[in-house]
């Protein structure tokens, strides 16, 4: 059935882009590399990251995942950052649910134990953000968290994300069906000075 509007963003807009990498006040965005691999089996060995993403990766498991945003972005489906400073790899942000005619992603995001604390997640998810608002040309992100994790509810609210609502037994953990808190930014939102 043919749309009766022009798609918000017009199909081969991102895979003509290069994926950037983004400057985070302190901390940058690239996209992931093989080497990083170490870090994201360290990310899905945490255990509140397991908690809050219900996911746990084999070394083989981390490689494809790794190996696999590339093709995501070229077939629009979803793009992956590792976010990093002269440390190394702090944590990750990615954009899921991608649906460039209507404009929408859903962004998720986890930080490793050691940078926790540090606003990394907050710059991150501004720069992001930013960037698809401005460049890939996205009208709206949303982002869905559990209830109980008050931290992500914390880090969406600093990047400027306003709370929507509440999807009751949205999300499904190892401790059973949490209701999800749907956080969204527009790109005619003001954007936030943390």
């Amino acid at each position: 059935m043919p749309l009766t509007v022009a798609p918000a963003v017009a199909p081969g807009t991102m895979a003509r882009l290069h994926q950037p990498d983004l400057d985070a006040d302190g901390v940058h965005l690239r996209p992931w590399r093989p080497d990083d691999r170490p870090a994201v089996l360290a990310g899905y060995a945490d255990p509140a990251i397991r908690h809050w993403h219900c996911r746990a990766m084999t070394d083989d498991e981390a490689r494809a995942w790794i190996d696999d945003w590339p093709r995501r972005w070229r077939q629009e489906s979803g793009a992956g950052w590792a976010i990093v400073d002269d440390t190394g790899v702090l944590g990750q942000i990615s954009l899921r649910r991608l649906h460039l005619a209507d404009g929408l992603a859903e962004v998720s995001y986890w930080v490793l134990p050691a940078a926790r604390g540090r606003g990394v997640a907050p710059r991150a998810l501004t720069a992001l953000a930013g960037w698809c608002f401005t460049t890939l040309g996205l009208h709206r992100i949303e982002l869905a968290h559990s209830t109980a994790n008050t931290a992500s509810c914390r880090v969406a609210r600093r990047a400027g994300f306003a709370a929507e609502g509440t999807k009751r037994g949205e999300g499904r953990h190892a401790d059973g069906w949490h209701d999800m808190h749907l956080h969204a930014r527009l790109a005619t939102d003001t954007p936030t000075h943390r």
